[in-house]
């Protein structure tokens, strides 16, 4: 339950909210070791897109959950293991009988399982759209230890600025001076086992991300020389992985990775008017595909 000191914070509860669930995207993603309980031990450099989900929050009678965009029928009748359900069971159990009926509206514009962090991204914002709603505060502890029961990328996706994630993803440090860059999400739209990905792994035990990356004035050229070691098993699962980082560089990226477990490749480009002129080239080549250009968030934003 939440603490008398902060039950006057319900006075400040309105009558709806909106958050964006903004794409996660791993710039770099290094696999250290892994821990005895079978968990993965990661160095993350992390940024967040302009693009992303979209969730709503309106007082209800009952508990409501709807769903629209390009993705949301993938997710009609998951309603058991949807992630926003769980965080909003979640902060109400940690909160209490004050936690009123609430109508979630989720606008489901990323792909699922594709490695930027959507179902992530998706619970991080309902934990902070019904905290506003329900004019509560927990404490950071609080809220990184609920965030962390709901998934190891729930933290970074609360955060939703550049850092450096360590550890399952629990250790985090801001990463201030990273820039925003203008880019191009990718995805062939064909799923990748993450559980096969890291089981496919040659190594677990690989150097880790280099502390001079977050002091860096060369940040195209640090990322370039860091790695996502996921990448080379999860081409080997799904070849297509390798056509579209091959397109983007065709169409002007200056840096492609795959990010997370994949299959979502990023490209990276010199300006926004790039990015969208070989969004709309790719588009055309693969009209069945997913190609999304935006702008990533810069650390000091």
């Amino acid at each position: 339950m939440i603490s008398s000191e902060n039950r006057s914070d319900f006075s400040a509860s309105c009558s709806s909210a909106t958050e964006e669930a903004r794409a996660k995207i791993n710039l770099a993603l290094h696999v250290t070791g892994q821990r005895p309980d079978g968990y993965h031990l990661l160095d993350m450099l992390v940024t967040f897109a302009d693009h992303g989900d979209r969730l709503d929050f309106m007082r209800s009678p009952t508990d409501e959950f709807t769903l629209s965009g390009r993705f949301g029928d993938v997710l009609a009748g998951d309603s058991g293991t949807n992630l926003v359900l769980k965080a909003r069971d979640l902060l109400r159990a940690a909160i209490g009988p004050l936690a009123f009926p609430v109508r979630i509206h989720l606008e489901k514009n990323l792909p699922i399982a594709s490695g930027i962090g959507g179902g992530s991204a998706d619970a991080a914002a309902t934990l902070r759209g019904l905290m506003r709603l329900w004019g509560t505060k927990l404490s950071a502890e609080t809220l990184a230890a609920l965030a962390l029961k709901l998934g190891a990328d729930v933290p970074m996706c609360l955060e939703s600025r550049p850092l450096i994630a360590r550890g399952i993803g629990e250790k985090i440090e801001p990463v201030p001076d990273l820039p925003a860059f203008a880019m191009v999400l990718a995805n062939p739209l064909k799923g990748v086992s993450t559980p096969e990905v890291f089981r496919r792994l040659a190594t677990k035990n690989n150097p880790a991300l280099s502390l001079a990356l977050s002091q860096t004035a060369d940040w195209l050229a640090a990322i370039a020389a860091a790695r996502n070691d996921l990448e080379p098993p999860a081409r080997g699962l799904v070849p297509e992985i390798s056509e579209i980082s091959t397109m983007l560089q065709v169409h002007g990226a200056l840096l492609t990775r795959m990010s997370g477990s994949g299959a979502t490749c990023f490209g990276i480009f010199a300006s926004m008017t790039a990015a969208e002129e070989a969004a709309a080239a790719l588009h055309d080549a693969r009209p069945g595909w997913y190609f999304q250009a935006t702008e990533t968030v810069s650390g000091g934003a």
